[in-house]
């Protein structure tokens, strides 16, 4: 069970984090979206899973290989926009969050 502070400081890097991919990172994927859907904090606010849904599907792979390359500097844009909040900005380890794809898999299934 996640204690207040790991929910209020996930819902800070999820809401921030979703900025920084709508303004500063369109180059990772032109004409797609980047949805940050979930931010698990540790117990210890040392690191941050965070969980993208990637849209288009086609590009997942590509978009989330670019990403990983450039942890670094999206964890630097997150600490100027954190930095007054928190005193340690977690380390960002990036996940594909395929649920939307798997949900329509099942009512596609479930319709014929």
């Amino acid at each position: 069970m996640d204690s207040i502070r790991q929910n209020k400081i996930s819902r800070i890097i999820q809401k921030d984090l979703g900025e920084i991919f709508q303004r500063d990172c369109g180059h990772y994927l032109k004409g797609g979206l980047i949805t940050v859907t979930i931010v698990r904090v540790s117990p210890d606010l040392a690191l941050a899973r965070v969980y993208l849904s990637i849209f288009p599907v086609a590009k997942t792979a590509e978009t989330y290989k670019k990403i990983n390359e450039d942890k670094k500097t999206i964890r630097h844009k997150l600490s100027l926009r954190i930095a007054k909040q928190m005193r340690v900005v977690p380390e960002l380890a990036f996940f594909i969050d395929d649920s939307c794809e798997y949900s329509d898999n099942i009512n596609k299934l479930l319709n014929g």
